[in-house]
């Protein structure tokens, strides 16, 4: 009769192979979120651009103006969140802030405020105001140009989703 020993696993191996096991299992998920073309969304630009010209107006700051592609990137962004349910600035393929802006022919610099759950412009615009980070961005010298808009979607129980677009 012959005996076979077997050597046991030691730690260094039994470590490669838990990391290797969980790269693949991580490999195998993904983070994309489908966007759903049927969110429903309203530029709220021409509504917000008073708001926005007073407050910079009462810094001595130059007005803002309509800007289409700055509208059309809000009303991008709006889309993404809602039909994610989520809040974020980074959202589905794509997602890259400065991309998207180029691929938008929105004027760089740019920047992008976003809120959620607020039932109109004003309210938006408030806590955008509230906010030291997203105020900085709206009284930002270098911009013109503004879009803003609002999005809907069923399958995050129609909460309003908001984005504004501000570029040079």
């Amino acid at each position: 009769m012959t005996s076979r020993t077997t050597k046991p696993i030691g730690r260094r191996t039994l470590l490669a192979i838990s990391v290797g096991a969980a790269a693949a299992a991580i490999a195998g998920c993904t983070t994309t979120e489908k966007i759903d073309n049927a969110s429903h969304g309203s530029d709220r630009t021409d509504t917000t651009l008073a708001m926005i010209n007073k407050l910079r107006g009462e810094r001595g700051l130059q007005p803002l103006s309509r800007h289409p592609a700055a509208a059309s990137a809000a009303l991008d962004q709006a889309r993404r969140m809602a039909s994610a349910g989520k809040m974020a600035h980074n959202i589905g393929l794509g997602a890259n802030f400065a991309k998207r802006m180029k691929g938008m022919a929105v004027p760089l610099p740019a920047a992008e405020n976003i809120a959620v759950g607020q039932a109109d412009a004003a309210r938006a615009f408030q806590a955008w105001v509230n906010s030291p980070k997203h105020l900085a961005n709206m009284l930002g010298p270098g911009y013109r140009g503004l879009g803003v808009a609002e999005a809907r979607h069923p399958a995050s129980g129609n909460r309003p989703y908001w984005a504004m677009v501000l570029s040079s």
